[in-house]
């Protein structure tokens, strides 16, 4: 997200409703972005695993960080898919990732 522009904010920002990946920041929006990893999407887009309990989770949480850090950005919700087709444990192979803007509200 860096190379595309963004700051990124916060990582592994945890409340007790739950936890948001990164915050990131870019173009007068501020994004708390859910990563989902995945080797491949033989079992499914890994977006698809940001269920709506899920999303329900992500909005508490972006909702108590909001409240600890005043902005005048929009917040924005995000998925960013990772998906690793020849990881290892030591090493993590060549990244495909997508960022979906918006992913819900």
């Amino acid at each position: 997200m860096e190379r595309q522009g963004y700051r990124i904010v916060c990582r592994n920002y945890q409340t007790r409703f739950g936890e948001i990946d990164l915050v990131a920041a870019s173009g007068g929006f501020l994004s708390f972005v859910e990563v989902k990893l995945r080797k491949d999407a033989s079992h499914g887009l890994a977006r698809e695993f940001v269920t709506r309990s899920k999303q329900q989770k992500v909005i508490l949480a972006a909702r108590q960080y909001l409240q600890e850090h005043e902005t005048s950005l929009q917040p924005r919700f995000d998925v960013a898919e990772v998906y690793a087709p020849k990881a290892t444990k030591t090493e993590p192979g060549a990244l495909v990732i997508n960022h979906i803007e918006n992913a819900f509200e």
